[in-house]
């Protein structure tokens, strides 16, 4: 699309002067092509694109093919990103003028594509400042994606006027997103963001005494030295304690964590021996009595593996009053003539 240079001066004087530097500066490519005068990346980078053939490699590869962008390169887009924006506002407010909103609209869509060119262009910076957080239990295609996450925020925030390297200024914001992504994908049991973080300090200050003491410290040594209240301190290292699988392996192999752990609600030996010999007792006695009683009794005390039922329940199913019921569950425990029965049956 070209530039509407037939199209009036707009009205307002800072659209005016910003349209007319946006005609000056050259469109980004719509995809960034390789300059024989310019570097296309790292070695190291090179290097692992080369052997590797996963999709991080492929990544690599991808986003190692633009060359890297100038100081001047970099103040030209953010120019073009802040009229695109400015234009953008102006749009939603209302133009009168086709010309002027025709204008307006070519500087917002100038200005998104200086800021996808900007975001590819720093692709390789990401991924540099990734790899130095590999191998803490998040893959390093996770860590990208939230650092991917922070270069846009830092393009969407960049001043050119400061007159500070994006590099400088994009590291701060690459670095907090994969610290969060980091706090949310590396637990099995997720915490808090900023609990992570208070986490991560004990830690790194742990670390540090513990290579300036040569020995472990102490509780309120971490304290002091990371101004944090002991009580505090100690809540949080247990945070740190990650979960165990119950299908670890133990011993030489052969069976696993699960094997070990004992079931609190399942009945001890002596108890699992006692209530067999009760349930046998019970099946004994039961057999003399007639069909009816045997089955109020049976449902009356769930012996047969369902919950116990009411007594307005089990007139239902045998079509009798609630009163009748209780007069044969008496009479048939009278038949039995066993007190021990009745303790069983009701405990």
């Amino acid at each position: 699309m070209q530039t509407p240079l037939s199209a009036p001066p707009l009205q307002s004087p800072p659209v005016q002067s910003q349209a007319s530097q946006s005609r000056a500066l050259p469109s980004a490519p719509a995809a960034p092509s390789s300059s024989p005068g310019r570097g296309t990346g790292s070695s190291s980078v090179s290097r692992y694109s080369r052997a590797s053939t996963d999709a991080f490699g492929d990544y690599l590869r991808r986003i190692g093919k633009g060359p890297l962008l100038t100081a001047l390169d970099e103040v030209e887009l953010a120019r073009r990103i802040e009229v695109g924006l400015f234009a953008a506002e102006r749009l939603t407010r209302g133009v009168a003028d086709p010309a002027c909103a025709r204008e307006l609209a070519w500087l917002a869509h100038d200005g998104g594509r200086a800021k996808n060119h900007f975001i590819e262009a720093n692709l390789r910076l990401v991924v540099s400042i990734a790899k130095h957080y590999s191998g803490r239990g998040v893959p390093i295609m996770d860590l990208v994606q939230d650092g991917n996450i922070g270069l846009v925020r830092a393009v969407e925030k960049y001043d050119f006027m400061t007159g500070y390297k994006f590099s400088t200024y994009a590291t701060w914001w690459i670095r907090q997103a994969i610290h969060r992504g980091m706090a949310d994908k590396s637990r099995m049991i997720r915490i808090p963001v900023h609990t992570a973080e208070k986490l991560n300090k004990i830690k790194r200050i742990r670390r540090d005494l513990t290579s300036t003491l040569d020995r472990d410290p102490t509780l309120r040594e971490l304290s002091d030295a990371a101004q944090i209240p002991a009580r505090d301190v100690s809540r949080l290292l247990q945070y740190d304690n990650e979960p165990i699988s119950l299908h670890a392996p133990v011993g030489d192999g052969i069976g696993d964590i699960s094997e070990l752990i004992i079931d609190d609600d399942l009945p001890q030996p002596d108890e699992y021996a006692t209530i067999t010999l009760r349930a046998a007792d019970i099946v004994f006695y039961l057999d003399a009595l007639p069909p009816r009683e045997r089955a109020i009794l049976v449902a009356r005390f769930g012996l047969n593996g369902d919950e116990p039922r009411t007594l307005d329940q089990i007139a239902v199913i045998q079509g009798v009053t609630r009163e009748r019921v209780r007069q044969i569950e008496k009479r048939a425990l009278a038949l039995l003539h066993v007190p021990r029965l009745e303790r069983y049956l009701r405990d």
